[in-house]
């Protein structure tokens, strides 16, 4: 085999790819980033659920999840790839970049999509299979088809997609859908919208580029902090309801508090600050809130364990 670099051709000019590129792209393509945080939600559903599992069970569970979770970032991606040639943030991604064809970037995601979800079911139990089904059909159809090119509204309804991981994780154990499961459904519902929002305001030019309705695009940058806000405050008793319900203790409750005021406390930052700072401030701050709040019941559910052990 020549050791000369492969060329890949972007119409335009030729683009030198290392030789290991084919495998970077492939894993490019199952968004790791997204992937780890998702992974780790659906391992917090796993955890704090009532009842027992055995620990290979709740292994294939939670890779279930990582590998439905990447397969839907592969299709988004496929179906996405002349949105992504149009934003800075996105374009050097596999497809718009003319690395891989489109079909092999949607038949990979395709058998992952498909392989996941029968793996689910014939190893863990058919109904967390059929929310993985649910979770993949809605951010592929749902979301990146349906919404995501038509209204402002798109992160507020496709956010369903990225919060089902622990309410999966959760029917993994008890084989049903309940109240603890939806709750912690609910708590990354609410969270989403103010999240990317952040994120859209200081990329709205990425957006407008691309012609995609984020809510700053459409509505404007006032509009959109007053959501945010509006978001946040209304996060704050959602996130509190695996307390109320006895998901979760009193210290966690307290956490989850604290952790709720400073997120409106970057919400009315956002307001009053007119350049791009503490958008991406509130944007980071968003990740280590929900990091912060699944590591915290994580901890919570095993130090129960623990005294009641």
């Amino acid at each position: 085999m020549s050791d000369r670099p492969i060329i890949a051709t972007n119409g335009v000019s030729a683009v030198p790819l290392q030789r290991d590129a084919a495998v970077l792209d492939f894993v490019a393509l199952l968004k790791p980033r997204v992937m780890s945080l998702v992974v780790f939600t659906g391992f917090a559903g796993v955890l704090v659920a009532p009842g027992e599992i055995h620990p290979v069970i709740a292994a294939i569970a939670i890779l279930c999840i990582a590998v439905a979770t990447g397969a839907s970032g592969a299709i988004n991606m496929w179906y996405e790839r002349d949105l992504d040639a149009k934003m800075e943030r996105t374009r050097d991604r596999p497809l718009p970049a003319n690395r891989m064809e489109p079909e092999t970037a949607l038949a990979f995601g395709s058998v992952l999509a498909g392989g996941s979800v029968m793996v689910m079911g014939l190893g863990v139990n058919w109904t967390a299979a059929a929310l993985l089904a649910l979770a993949i059909g809605f951010y592929v159809f749902v979301y990146t088809i349906w919404l995501k090119r038509r209204t402002p509204q798109n992160i507020v309804i496709g956010g369903a997609a990225g919060a089902f991981p622990p309410m999966i994780g959760w029917a993994a154990v008890t084989g049903d859908v309940s109240l603890g499961g939806i709750a912690l459904f609910a708590l990354i519902f609410m969270w989403t919208p103010p999240h990317f929002w952040a994120l859209s305001l200081y990329k709205c030019e990425d957006y407008e580029n691309a012609s995609v309705p984020m809510l700053p695009v459409v509505s404007g940058i006032l509009e959109t902090k007053r959501q945010i806000l509006l978001y946040t405050v209304l996060l704050l008793p959602v996130s509190l309801i695996p307390w109320w319900i006895g998901t979760a203790t009193l210290v966690w409750g307290a956490i989850s508090a604290v952790m709720g005021f400073l997120f409106i406390a970057m919400a009315v930052k956002v307001w009053f600050d007119e350049t791009d700072r503490a958008p991406q401030q509130m944007f980071r701050f968003s990740l280590l809130y929900l990091t912060v709040l699944f590591a915290a019941l994580i901890v919570d559910r095993l130090a129960v364990q623990m005294i009641a052990g």
